[in-house]
């Protein structure tokens, strides 16, 4: 008897974009508190176009914290805010 043959594909791009959001998911529910740099980094953004163009948004603001002269935002809801601003462009 002949075995049957048995052909895989992968679709690598479909992997690694599933694999990059599910990192990205997990890294996410980790955070607390992000800074400005992490925000950066995260978004793939430049600081300042943070600060021109997100960061004084009335739904990005509210989740601002200030201690001194350095600034926090809560990671989940900054999150949800950016996405809600960029769903608009």
């Amino acid at each position: 008897m002949i075995p049957p043959k048995v052909s895989i594909e992968i679709d690598e791009k479909a992997v690694k974009e599933f694999i990059e959001q599910e990192l990205s998911k997990q890294i996410h529910q980790q955070l607390l508190l992000v800074d400005i740099n992490k925000l950066a980094e995260l978004t793939c953004m430049s600081v300042r176009y943070l600060e021109d163009e997100i960061l004084h948004d009335p739904r990005v603001r509210i989740h601002e914290r200030r201690k001194n002269r350095k600034r926090w935002w809560l990671a989940q809801p900054t999150f949800k805010a950016i996405e809600d601003i960029l769903s608009e462009w």
